[in-house]
């Protein structure tokens, strides 16, 4: 059974023992999943009303992008589990020889690059969710507005939680090339995106 499959209560209570999964990563892909829902509730009670007719296409539309992003975040829960546990174990790889030494670094390289994608691609559909995020901010009903800053606000959590997971498998990395090119990635969608889900946040604040 995949962890997304878990009651609440056991995904939490399973997430605060020393099993190396689920972890960060993880959790952020699920919080990121949970925003990205609170955009599309958004987008749920804006379908039907008439108040909103001239907009009822767009936010179908930006809907299935959530739907979508959804689906893919929850996927991404369990997926950043299969890459971080052969990384987990890598750790534990005995080093007491040359030979032993050097197959250790080449199977944790190999762990690390795994493991730093996962949490890369959790923190670019965190960006597409607040790309749509801000459009259910402006158009969709005024009575959920809330919900569509509280989604903003998950989404950066997520965003900002998945990155550290990038960065604390980049700074093992010996190739500092793609451990560098792989920062610079998660740092360019940090500056952009926090700015702007804190800008849905305070927009949303000033509407309340």
């Amino acid at each position: 059974m995949g962890f997304t499959e878990y009651k609440c209560t056991d995904f939490v209570d399973i997430l605060a023992t020393k099993a190396p999964v689920p972890g960060g990563g993880g959790a952020s892909a699920l919080v990121g999943a949970i925003g990205t829902a609170l955009g599309n509730m958004v987008g749920s009670l804006t379908v039907g009303k008439k108040k909103y007719a001239d907009v009822e296409e767009e936010i179908i539309e930006l809907k299935k992008k959530a739907d979508a992003l959804q689906a893919e975040l929850l996927a991404l829960v369990e997926k950043d589990a299969e890459v971080f546990e052969p990384l987990s174990k890598a750790y534990g790889l005995p080093k007491d020889t040359e030979k032993q030494k050097a197959y250790k670094a080449e199977v944790m390289e190999k762990c690390l690059v795994s493991a730093c994608a996962v949490p890369i691609e959790i923190m670019e559909k965190c960006c597409e969710a607040l790309d749509i995020m801000k459009e259910f901010a402006d158009k969709g009903s005024k009575i959920a507005l809330s919900d569509a800053g509280v989604g903003a606000v998950m989404c950066k959590a997520a965003l900002q939680g998945a990155s550290l997971n990038v960065f604390i498998n980049t700074a093992s990395m010996k190739n500092r090339e793609v451990a560098e090119a792989t920062e610079a990635k998660a740092n360019a969608m940090l500056d952009k995106y926090t700015v702007f889900a804190d800008e849905i946040f305070n927009g949303v604040r000033a509407r309340l």
